[in-house]
């Protein structure tokens, strides 16, 4: 062997110890992961056996709710991908290509975005008119296959969606070395980060004087709640997530929750959707359900409109929106979810709005007065401890 090849080689496994003493703990369980993966690969073709790799099958069939855990589960069914089966070999390539790019970010002790990912992996095949991937969607799909077939949330390997939510109120915390007061953050408040694990967001009790997390559905109401000051007057954390929470929001509150023991209440509106969210945040998703674990909070309150409200609040008739077809059969689904169809209050609450036959926004409040939501009906229903479980 040349010298120069020695230098060379020795150079090598120089760097891929600095990079590996770079590792997180979490980085390097992670790490582990997908090179047993690669090493997988490696031991079928020396035994002349078909690579395949066994997926848990995401699936509503293979999502049952655990009532002692009160969160969804994912169960054991899989789905096998092989090599050298010509309706399969595509996505399992496509499989091992996004491994080999989170083992390469990792590596570089970086991070990208979904459509970095897909950027990064997408070319067409040697000697074919093939692309790896033709579209987005392809590669985020099998992004959530890896997640599962590795156990890793997709946070862990490195990759970030859009941030979609802000922050503000009575703790400070630290975002990759920079302290953030957040309650020193204007109009705009702190948007909270795709990735939020401990290793780039640090939580500590002492810095927290918050009593609890007040999260509403939209960035509009939360712009009201914020403008208000409901968070100094009221000592809590205010957050959003714009519709359905993403997962860095819903893993910022997890954290919240879990981690400074602080209460959640959710200010939604009254419909389907409103009570989809909320079924997210506090039992996990159906489609997800393997990260509920670390994102579902069985805790969480709904604080939002009720049914009664539009006679209680004395609404007028100009805010109702009447219910179409669509929303009359995804609110029957939802009273059937196991963790609503033994609970009393719900079923009231659920069939209340089917007689009503229409549906109410938080900002249907504003016909009271501007700051009505934020002055009154919150407060009085925190006072009251009028809430849904």
């Amino acid at each position: 062997m040349s010298k120069k090849l020695i230098r060379r080689k020795r150079g090598a496994v120089a760097e891929a110890k600095a990079v590996a003493a770079t590792l997180t703990p979490r980085d390097k369980k992670t790490m582990g992961s997908i090179v047993g993966l690669a090493d997988g690969v490696v031991n079928a073709a020396e035994k002349r056996k078909d690579p395949h790799v066994d997926i848990p099958s995401r699936t509503l069939s293979n999502v049952r709710y655990s009532p002692r855990k009160r969160i969804l589960e994912m169960g054991n069914s899989t789905n096998r991908r092989q090599l050298f089966d010509l309706a399969q070999a595509k996505a399992y390539m496509r499989t091992m290509l996004v491994a080999s790019g989170c083992k390469k970010l990792l590596t570089q002790g970086k991070t990208t975005s979904l459509r970095g990912m897909y950027y990064m992996l997408k070319r067409t095949i040697r000697d074919t008119k093939e692309n790896t991937f033709d579209d987005q969607s392809e590669c985020d799909t099998i992004i959530e296959d890896v997640e599962v077939l590795l156990a890793s949330l997709r946070e862990e390997l490195h990759l970030y969606a859009d941030k979609r939510g802000e922050m503000v109120g009575n703790i400070v915390i630290t975002d990759k070395g920079d302290e953030i007061d957040c309650s020193r953050m204007g109009s705009g408040g702190y948007a909270i980060p795709s990735i939020v694990e401990p290793e780039v967001i640090q939580l500590d009790s002492k810095k927290c004087e918050a009593k609890f997390v007040l999260h509403v559905e939209k960035g509009t109401v939360w712009q009201r709640f914020n403008e208000d000051k409901f968070w100094k007057k009221h000592n809590c954390i205010l957050t959003h997530g714009a519709g359905q929470p993403p997962r860095g929001v819903r893993r910022m509150l997890f954290r919240l929750h879990n981690e400074l023991k602080l209460p959640i209440y959710c200010v939604l509106d009254n419909d389907p959707w409103g009570y989809y969210i909320y079924s997210v945040i506090k039992q996990g998703s159906i489609n997800l359900a393997f990260e509920s674990q670390r994102m579902a909070i069985p805790d969480v309150r709904y604080l939002g409109l009720r049914s009664r409200d539009f006679e209680r609040c004395q609404l007028s008739d100009s805010v109702q929106i009447a219910l179409n077809e669509t929303d009359r059969k995804r609110a029957k689904q939802i009273a059937g979810y196991p963790w609503f169809a033994k609970k009393r209050e719900w079923q009231r609450e659920i069939e209340k709005m089917l007689k009503n036959d229409f549906k109410l926004e938080v900002e249907s409040l504003i016909s009271k007065d501007i700051s009505y939501v934020t002055e009154e009906y919150v407060p009085v229903r925190l006072a009251e401890q009028d809430w849904l479980d």
